[in-house]
């Protein structure tokens, strides 16, 4: 049995990690027969209303804030090691790009959350297959881009061309698929990159990626 490590940021595709794209993850995993762990940063972060998409001024814990998806069941993510795991998958929701990067304000400039960071390089020289979703995969391109690791963001120009900046290529993808660099053992979907995706579009995009993660693990 496939154990993989999953990292959230949060609660909220606004200011944390996407719930539809993270529960999709977690159920493809359970189906293909994998067990999972979660983990997330904990560290505070600013708060966004998701009605007016203004901020509250209020700041929220990633690690407890995660705990609401996993139903209780998280660790930080500096507990996280990939000798104790066959794969890592990072669904996205702007978290991935707020808590565990700063890609949101800085693009292909951001910085990198220590601890996540680290462990993606210790799944990538492990050679474990590391699956990414949505605005997720650009935390693979700037710590990766200069291995030349292809992902995908879907058809979004702006976010390929800064994904292209950090040395990582960009390959356009349908909401309801998924790329793989074979090679550098990268699996990436879209999801809510399309802002119009139907849910059962994203899941069945993020499905097909987790499916291809766990054969690959």
């Amino acid at each position: 049995m496939k154990k993989v490590a999953v990292i959230l940021s949060g609660c909220g595709h606004k200011d944390g990690t996407e719930i539809t794209e993270a529960v999709s993850a977690l159920i493809a995993l359970s189906e293909a027969g994998a067990t999972y762990q979660v983990f997330a940063p904990d560290q505070k972060y600013a708060v966004k209303d998701h009605i007016s998409n203004q901020p509250t001024g209020e700041s929220r814990n990633a690690l407890l804030e995660t705990a609401r998806i996993a139903r209780g069941d998280v660790q930080p993510l500096e507990k996280l090691k990939a000798k104790d795991f066959d794969a890592l998958a990072i669904p996205g929701g702007f978290g991935a790009a707020l808590n565990l990067c700063t890609w949101a304000k800085d693009g292909a400039n951001c910085e990198v959350d220590a601890q996540a960071e680290r462990a993606i390089n210790e799944f990538y020289m492990a050679e474990k297959p590391i699956a990414a979703i949505c605005i997720a995969p650009v935390l693979l391109a700037k710590v990766l881009g200069e291995e030349g690791i292809t992902v995908t963001t879907g058809d979004d120009k702006e976010v390929a061309a800064e994904i292209q900046k950090t040395g990582a290529l960009h390959e356009t993808c349908r909401v309801d698929d998924f790329i793989t660099d074979r090679a550098h053992r990268i699996i990436t979907t879209p999801a809510y990159m399309y802002g119009d995706a139907k849910p059962f579009e994203v899941f069945t995009g993020v499905r097909k990626a987790i499916r291809e993660l766990v054969e690959m693990a």
